[in-house]
């Protein structure tokens, strides 16, 4: 059986910094609290945790006088800022540049739609860290959409700027985009801002190739990757023999009855070694 590593899957370049700052750090000072899971990947986040990074929650915040927090690549909202601030702690700030940049943009769309008497609308997923930290930069809600459903709660008759949380799929952005317009009172007033990281959307036809390419797929993923779902649907759609799990223990022998070959591959959140370990452990 041959069993292959996609050379494109694995951390994207927000994640990279934040867990290169974060092991910086921990050399440095033995303890780093994160605001949340550093990465939407629960072994990772255990290998960090024995290398002496505590997880927290926003609830913790006031009793961390004087420790180093990290903000992880997903971003925060400035009130996060203000309170490690007036706690006195010390913040390391590994807040993804391309999320960064989005944060600015929702900031520009919302005084644009506020001067036309428009709405933002965010394609995202509620709950998640990037968008409430992207919600979070600005006084009124951001209307946050997950599919074509959603678009029931935008008033049509306003002007409107639409977005997109970094990992969303670009497919679906299109189409919402497309329908937002069609139902707009006006749609030259609609305004429609493409803000996927390529570096995250560029994977999908590569995902759809690799995927093609081999009998079975085995796409490694932290569940509460919201990345993770995204690509795992893409590759699943191109072979419908693929599998995810988040770790090599999940395997289960069946899938490899009579298989020639074997793809691994995985979410932007997923590190290269976990998926070296499943492919040693299929082999």
């Amino acid at each position: 059986m041959r069993v292959v590593i996609d050379d494109n899957s694995g951390f994207c370049f927000g994640v990279v910094r934040a867990i290169g700052e974060a092991e910086a750090a921990l050399n440095r000072l033995g303890e780093v609290c994160s605001l949340g899971d550093i990465v939407h990947n629960r072994v990772e986040v255990q290998r960090l945790e024995s290398l002496g990074l505590r997880t927290i929650t926003h609830a913790d915040i006031e009793t961390l006088d004087g420790a180093t927090l990290l903000i992880r690549a997903h971003g925060e909202p400035p009130h996060t800022y203000e309170l490690a601030k007036s706690c006195g702690i010390n913040l390391i700030d590994a807040t993804c540049p391309v999320v960064a940049r989005l944060q600015r943009r929702v900031r520009e769309a919302y005084e644009k739609m506020q001067s036309v008497g428009g709405s933002v609308v965010l394609l995202g997923k509620r709950g998640h860290a990037e968008v409430v930290g992207l919600t979070g930069q600005v006084a009124d809600d951001v209307i946050v959409v997950e599919c074509e459903a959603d678009l029931a709660a935008v008033d049509y008759s306003r002007p409107i700027y639409f977005l997109s949380q970094t990992t969303q799929s670009i497919e679906l952005f299109t189409e919402l985009g497309r329908e937002i317009r069609r139902r707009a009172v006006d749609p030259d007033k609609v305004t429609i801002d493409d803000t996927i990281c390529r570096r995250v959307a560029g994977r999908e036809q590569l995902l759809i190739d690799f995927s093609r390419s081999v009998d079975v797929v085995i796409f490694v993923s932290g569940r509460k990757s919201s990345n993770g779902r995204v690509l795992f649907d893409v590759c699943r759609k191109a072979n419908e023999r693929c599998y995810m799990v988040e770790e090599a223990s999940e395997l289960e022998v069946e899938w490899f009855a009579g298989v020639e070959s074997v793809g691994i591959c995985g979410a932007t959140s997923t590190p290269r070694w976990l998926m070296e370990e499943v492919a040693k452990a299929i082999e």
